[in-house]
């Protein structure tokens, strides 16, 4: 039973040590504040800014709830051992077992410490050289963040497709929408590698095809970004490619062209064009708000003379299978032989291992 005590003494320290980093006490506060402007008349008069209060107190309820939950399990625990004797120690390592093992899933909510983690996110995948091959591929990434986001119960939506001539996708942006899926999905950001026996080689030769994904937070909020009207060419048109089934076949589709930067976003997936515009306008927001924050790192780098590491276009992921199954990553070095599984949305382990890697 020793063994016992001096676990949950380590448990103490450690859910102490998280009541302070999750700012527990102040949430808590934040919590009274929300739900006091939540009972006020006119709460719903606008329901943008409801919507937004909303959002925020069930985020910092969950971290609250989770702390406060893992807190009262801990005084059970401590009690218990009080009143226990000899013939309860097994029962007493399996409680303690399943607390660490909660301990650890609120640990992960650390890591979530960056601006935009907690905001839903934009991804998008395009297709390596290779035709088919490569567009076949993309459409295996498509369908695992699909199943990742399917099983968080995200929702998760197209705006954008061009399908392959012959079969997969050329290029693809959609939403995930759900808490913390940017601060999750920012680990994708990169080149995914796939080696395997082609589908479309009659010869069942062995190839690699290479696709590349790009994550983006949704930014809701105000940011220093101007747009101007000037700088836009925005065309419309009807959905494009060979249709594909995710996408509106009307004449809504909306394509914008960011003429100082050259960037191009579209939006073919809702149902009229002002819809497709206002979407079409946030993707293009975020990408620019990305290439100001890319140029902050340059001139940060210019500045202290030392060169970070640049993991943008780089190759980050291999997923073999063929001549044998592995996923590596190679930041982190994870491997997972289940590479089928992780084509089905098994990628926590590969995210979490991510957030946690040393910091340059």
């Amino acid at each position: 039973m020793q063994d016992i005590k001096s676990k949950i003494e380590n448990f103490e320290e450690e859910l102490s040590t998280l009541k302070e980093l999750l700012k527990i006490d102040s949430k808590k506060k934040d919590i009274g504040l929300l739900q006091s402007k939540m009972s006020a008349t006119d709460f719903w008069q606008n329901q943008k800014e409801a919507s937004g209060i909303i959002e925020e107190l069930k985020k910092i309820k969950g971290d609250v709830d989770d702390w406060d939950m893992l807190n009262n399990k801990l005084h059970e625990l401590k009690e218990f051992i009080q009143i226990a004797d000899a013939s309860y120690e097994n029962e007493m390592e399996k409680e303690a077992k399943k607390f660490d093992e909660n301990l650890e899933r609120l640990k992960l909510k650390v890591l979530f410490n960056e601006k935009f983690d907690d905001s839903n996110a934009i991804v998008e995948i395009n297709s390596g050289a290779g035709g088919t091959e490569a567009c076949d591929w993309a459409s295996m990434l498509f369908r695992m963040y699909f199943r990742w986001a399917e099983e968080k119960k995200f929702k998760f939506s197209v705006l954008d497709e061009v399908r392959g001539e012959e079969a997969g996708i050329k290029n693809i942006t959609f939403l995930i929408e759900g808490l913390r899926a940017y601060g999750m999905l920012k680990s994708e950001r990169g080149v995914h590698r796939l080696v395997r026996i082609s589908p479309f080689d009659a010869n069942k030769r062995r190839h690699t095809s290479f696709a590349s994904v790009d994550v983006l937070p949704e930014i809701k909020e105000d940011i220093d970004i101007e747009i101007k009207p000037e700088d836009l060419e925005i065309i419309t048109c009807r959905a494009s490619g060979a249709g594909g089934q995710h996408v509106n076949k009307t004449d809504s589709a909306v394509r914008i062209t960011h003429l100082p930067t050259g960037i191009v976003v579209a939006c073919q997936n809702e149902r009229s064009q002002h819809q497709n515009k206002q979407v079409a306008l946030r993707v293009l927001k975020a990408k620019l708000y990305e290439l100001k924050e890319e140029d902050k790192k340059k001139n940060l780098e210019k500045i202290s003379g030392t060169k970070q590491k640049i993991e943008w276009g780089s190759q980050i992921r291999s997923y073999v299978l063929y001549p044998y199954l592995l996923v590596k990553d190679h930041r982190t070095d994870l491997e997972n032989h289940d590479a089928w599984g992780v084509l089905d949305g098994k990628l926590d382990d590969f995210m979490y291992a991510y957030l946690k890697r040393p910091r340059c």
